[in-house]
């Protein structure tokens, strides 16, 4: 049942804590069925509130049980459209908002290479002419906002290029076909990572990754037959940076569908090519077949997921078992799906994929931090389902929301017996907790679908946590349908493609996290409802 903004229903169950705690301190290490089935049936007879249509979940925690190490591999980087836009305020804008709430580390983006860019002509004799203007201003603006580059070596200039018509579809057309020949293409890189070295020392840039081309298996690579040709691209280039210096990190295959992984690190094995790690994307839409060559059925919320266990079981298979392994796209769809990334789906969405991915990647990189992005032409509307966290003119999208609490979680992790249950101690000793109620979209596709009226059942924990104070404070915070969703607000004003200047500000506003709650455990324990598609982060001090 949904949660609204009320507390009086929520405030009527807390009410009867003391008995709760009674029954949790009697049923506590019995079959938890039985505590599930005995605890719900008191919550109904005490509350307004009908709970046939809830599922209630007990959770023990024991706040002294050993740890494990919980790398926020999730929020260490991400993606953006394209080298030329890091150039606007609007862009840096949005980077410096996610990189207040996530502190990532990395940025990728397409086209660095690209005309527009500047950076690679020839005179008049054909010799090569390098310009580094654009270049520099680039890769300063990210490192003055504590950002280093993930470089991805991409794409074909024009005056190199074996093929002026081979473009992919993107609205500002890149061209993917292979070089005239590789001599041409060995200088060019070369001499970038060479100025690179001499601008920001070898300190530096021995911190950042040069990943070879963008998903050379779905028609971002022109050289027939893909994977031979792709491969021949990745040994010049690989061989190229390393002659720069050694300590440079190389990698690829920047494949789509979780393709090429251990074809990839084969290759490279058997011909002594050096790799320091390996990439690849994945999409929570992407279909079984493209991605495990097997139809099945696998939801949105489980795909990346699927995928990454895929590229992870074929790295420690490979003569290279020790490749690092760096998801350089994820969402969960490749497609403008404005019921999936506009919308607070995104909150147990993105803590799905961290529960079930986390020990089988090093790195992710969430595709995209900002709407500041042009690959089918320019923005016509704040919310079509772009990848970002951040829409046009600033404004936080759930999914903004959703890393920002997330980010709060600790870097040590208490294994629980859940699916929807995330608990870690932070460096300052505090639990933090995630707890999410997973719902599909309740629309697909670019068309937009508002929430339906009769909405999936809300879902309650029932926390007792151990080895803290009985009465410990706990701090509170929700993302779901009535708090941190702008899409409530942007709903509710007609959904205007170009909201005004005062609707603007309403929207930036709307989409802000709700004031905390303030609450403390009653003997040891709390309850929680989240609502469908909700998450809920606390903290417990």
């Amino acid at each position: 049942m949904r949660r609204t903004g009320s507390q009086s229903n929520y405030d009527s169950m807390l009410s009867c804590g003391t008995y709760l705690n009674k029954l949790i301190a009697v049923l506590e290490g019995k079959l938890s069925r039985f505590w599930s089935y005995l605890l719900g049936g008191v919550l109904a007879a005490t509350s307004a509130v009908s709970f046939a249509q809830q599922r209630v979940e007990p959770i023990t925690i024991n706040a002294q049980s050993a740890t494990t190490p919980f790398p926020h591999f999730w929020e260490e980087m991400f993606g953006s459209g394209r080298a030329i836009l890091t150039l606007r305020d609007s862009y840096r804008k949005d980077l410096r908002s996610v990189k207040s709430v996530t502190d990532f580390r990395y940025v990728r983006f397409h086209n660095i290479f690209h005309d527009e860019v500047g950076f690679y002509n020839v005179d008049a004799n054909g010799k090569p002419v390098y310009n580094y203007s654009y270049i520099d201003q680039i890769y300063d603006g990210l490192l003055e906002n504590g950002v280093r580059p993930f470089v991805e070596l991409s794409f074909m200039p024009e005056k190199m290029t074996s093929d002026i018509k081979d473009q992919q579809g993107f609205w500002y057309h890149p061209n993917i076909a292979p070089p005239k020949n590789y001599a041409m293409w060995d200088d060019m890189v070369r001499h970038f990572v060479q100025h690179l070295v001499d601008r920001y020392g070898i300190e530096e840039v021995s911190q950042w990754y040069f990943e070879v081309w963008n998903e050379p298996n779905i028609g971002f690579w022109g050289g027939v037959p893909a994977q031979k040709t792709y491969f021949e691209l990745y040994k010049h280039t690989a061989d190229d940076v390393k002659a720069v210096n050694s300590r440079l990190r190389v990698g690829g295959p920047a494949s789509a569908q979780a393709a090429w992984a251990g074809d990839f690190l084969r290759y490279a094995y058997t011909n002594h090519i050096p790799v320091d790690f390996l990439s690849s994307h994945v999409y929570g839409n992407d279909s079984s077949e493209d991605v495990l060559h097997a139809k099945q059925d696998i939801p949105r919320n489980q795909m990346v997921c699927r995928a990454v266990e895929k590229v992870h079981n074929e790295i420690a298979g490979s003569p290279l078992p020790k490749t690092p392994f760096i998801l350089s796209e994820f969402n969960a769809s490749y497609s403008n799906e404005p019921d999936v990334t506009d919308t607070v789906y995104m909150g147990p969405w993105l803590a799905d994929t961290i529960h079930q991915c986390e020990g089988m990647v090093d790195m992710m990189s969430y595709w995209t931090f900002s709407d500041v992005f042009e690959e089918q032409g320019v923005v016509k509307t704040p919310f079509y389902g772009g990848f970002g966290l951040i829409a046009e003119d600033g404004i936080p999208k759930p999914a903004y929301n959703a890393f920002a609490l997330l980010h709060r979680l600790g870097t040590a992790q208490i294994k629980v017996d859940s699916d929807s249950v995330l608990v870690t101690r932070r460096k300052d000793g505090a639990l933090a907790i995630a707890l999410w109620n997973y719902a599909a979209p309740f629309g697909s596709g670019p068309t937009y679908t508002p929430p339906p009226s009769q909405l999936p059942a809300a879902k309650r924990f029932l926390l007792h946590v151990k080895g803290v104070n009985s009465n410990a404070a706990v701090t509170l915070m929700r993302l779901d349908a009535d708090h941190g969703n702008v899409i409530k607000t942007y709903d509710a004003m007609g959904r205007p493609a170009f909201p005004s200047r005062s609707q603007i500000l309403q929207l930036r506003k709307a989409g802000q996290l709700a004031s905390p709650e303030h609450l403390h455990l009653d003997k040891g324990s709390l309850s929680i409802e989240v609502p469908a598609q909700g998450l809920v982060v606390l903290e417990v001090r």
